[in-house]
Formats: structure tokens, C-alpha cells, sequence
């Protein structure tokens, strides 16, 4: 095995207390576990979910203490005996990472060898880690509305939560792709930002009704990246036979719907999951990501980039609702 450091630089989730501390640490080589492949971390992301990670109430954590960090871009330094080679460029995300796993926020990792994605020519890594779970998210909601049958031409397609992670990369993807996109948000400072990323129509979210079980046929496809009422009144305002892609949940876990828009109108809900999504499907959605389906505005995704101990600030703009596209943690 390749000489390591004796201790290794991380943020660290610490829940033994009534609320969860994140502070800077040096953990040891032993804590970090014995997964065979061992990553130099370069690039990490700021997620949601990586805030949920970071609070006892989060109800997201699953080991104590925890380096959280769902995704995360690096160097091969030991592969342990996969078929990687030392010095080479991977991406890691999904399964248990930064779960009940240690994550991106810290300076190495060890993970199993199943679990890595070998960086795809074209891209940095940072922008993979532009990109990220989030990225990958998006990516998989195209995918699966155009397989459903969504073209170019066929009609408006509606992204929420559009200033998010996932809903951002989701305006620029589709849009890259020649699909009309309209983009649905709550911040009006926003909106010309989305219109660079592509987005035709920027509203406020207050056009969607929940409360009007079926309306109007207006969307020739979705992604919704928040859920509850949001998702409902998508669902209700469907074209015939049009499809939303389903993978938030920020704005609730019910969902407060008929069967009228299923039975009526034939529309579908496709429900979309990048945590346990296989492997080999995994790295070819990242040769997509790029090729084609590279945003055409990567660089632009990314509105703020912070050092590790940047990362507690700003895991609470984003559970506050407070971030807008995506945040970097520069690690290496």
C-alpha cells in the first residue's frame, strides 16, 4: 500500500450530545474504515441531504460520529486491487456515503471498489463535483422522460425547485437538448440567472394550484424536485400521456392527490433514485453527463465554492432555503 499520512483533515458530524456538532478533526487512516480503494479527495458538493446528515433531527445519519458528504472527486492513490491505477481521476457518490459511510468532507476516503465511478474524459473534477448527486439526479429525470417519449417541439417542459441543485442542472440539460423549459421558483432574484441557464419562461411557483385535483393540460413533461402539494398540482396540469419525474421531497412526503390525472389524462409518475441506482448504469448516465447530456452552462451551475470549514454555513443556506445552484468544497 502506498505511504499515507498519519491523519487525515475532515469535517466531522459528532451527535453523542443533545445537538450535533460539526467541527474540523484529524481522524486516523483506522477511522476512516477498511474499504479497499483509497481516494485523495479533491472536490466535494453541498447537498441537502448533507444537511440533513449534520443534525440530529436530520433523521439521515446512520453511524455516530460521521464525516458527512455524498459525493466526492479525487485521485486513486491505492486501488486496493480493483481495476483502478494509482493517479487515476474517479468520482464517488450514492450507496452509503456520507450516510453510514464517511463521506466527501475530508481529505481521503476508502471505499469499496463497487461503489467507484472512473471520471469520464471531458470533464474536471471539479466540474463533476458542479455537478454531483445533483447532476446525476437530473441526468437520470431526463433520461427517463425522454425514454417515456418527451421530444424536442413537443410542448413546454416544467422544472421546480429550479434554483436548487438538481432543478438547476435539470433547465440546463433539457435545455441543451432543444426542449422549451419553463422554470418554477420562489426567488425572483433568480430568474435571469435561470434564463442563462436556458430556461424559455421563469414563474413563480404560486402558478402551480394544489388545491384543483385536475386543470388545465399545460406540461408536456416535469421534473420536480420538491414534492407534497408542488408535485400534486404538477400531476394535475399534465398534457395527456405526459410524465413527471419525481426525486425531492422539501415540500413534504404526502402527497395530496386523485387518481384523476392517472385515469383520465394517462399521465405517469416516474419516480427517480440516484442512491441505490447500479453501478453499471451509474457510470454510463456519467459518460452521458459528458457528452450528451453536458450542460450547456456547467461552469455556470456552480454560484459559490468554500473551503471545509466554509461547509457548516453553508449546510444551513441550504437547509434554509437560502443556496441557489450549486456550492463546491474545495478539499485537496
Amino acid at each position: 500500500m502506498t505511504e499515507l499520512p498519519s491523519a487525515v483533515p475532515a469535517l466531522v458530524a459528532d451527535a453523542s450530545g443533545d445537538q450535533t456538532r460539526l467541527e474540523l478533526r484529524e481522524l486516523s487512516f483506522a477511522e476512516l474504515g477498511t474499504d479497499e480503494v483509497v481516494v485523495a479527495v479533491d472536490w466535494s458538493g453541498v447537498n441537502y441531504k448533507d444537511g440533513l446528515a449534520s443534525r440530529k433531527d436530520g433523521k439521515v445519519a446512520r453511524i455516530d460520529p460521521l464525516v458527512p458528504g455524498i459525493d466526492l472527486a479525487g485521485t486513486v492513490v491505492d486501488p486496493g486491487g480493483a481495476p483502478l491505477v494509482r493517479g487515476q481521476a474517479v468520482l464517488v457518490h450514492g450507496y452509503d456515503l456520507g450516510v453510514a459511510h464517511h463521506g466527501g468532507y475530508a481529505r481521503y476516503s476508502r471505499v469499496p471498489a463497487e461503489w467507484v465511478v472512473p471520471l469520464p474524459d471531458g470533464l474536471t473534477g471539479r466540474q463533476a463535483m458542479v455537478l454531483g448527486t445533483a447532476g446525476f439526479t437530473a441526468a437520470l429525470s431526463v433520461i427517463a422522460l425522454e425514454e417515456h417519449g418527451l421530444v424536442p417541439g413537443a410542448g413546454p417542459v416544467l422544472v421546480t425547485g429550479a434554483s436548487g441543485g438538481v432543478g438547476s442542472v435539470a433547465v440546463s440539460i433539457l435545455a441543451a437538448r432543444g426542449h422549451e423549459v419553463t422554470a418554477v421558483t420562489g426567488k425572483r432574484e433568480a430568474a435571469d440567472w435561470l434564463r442563462s441557464l436556458g430556461a424559455a419562461d421563469v414563474v413563480d411557483r404560486s402558478v402551480l394550484d394544489p388545491e384543483r385535483p385536475l386543470q388545465k393540460e399545460r406540461w408536456a413533461g416535469a421534473v420536480d424536485c420538491v414534492g407534497g402539494a408542488t408535485l400534486a398540482a404538477v400531476l394535475a396540469s399534465l398534457r395527456y400521456g405526459a410524465a413527471v419525474a419525481a426525486s425531492g421531497n422539501t415540500g413534504g412526503m404526502a402527497l395530496p392527490t386523485t387518481v384523476l390525472p392517472f385515469i383520465l389524462r394517462g399521465v405517469a409518475l416516474l419516480g427517480i433514485d440516484s442512491v441505490q441506482c447500479p453501478i453499471d448504469l451509474r457510470r454510463a448516465v456519467w459518460q452521458r453527463l459528458a457528452t450528451d447530456l453536458r450542460p450547456a452552462a456547467l461552469d455556470d451551475l456552480a454560484t459559490e465554492e468554500v473551503p471545509l470549514d466554509g461547509v457548516p454555513a453553508a449546510l444551513e443556506r441550504i437547509l434554509a432555503g437560502g443556496a441557489r445552484g450549486r456550492t463546491l468544497v474545495r478539499i485537496g
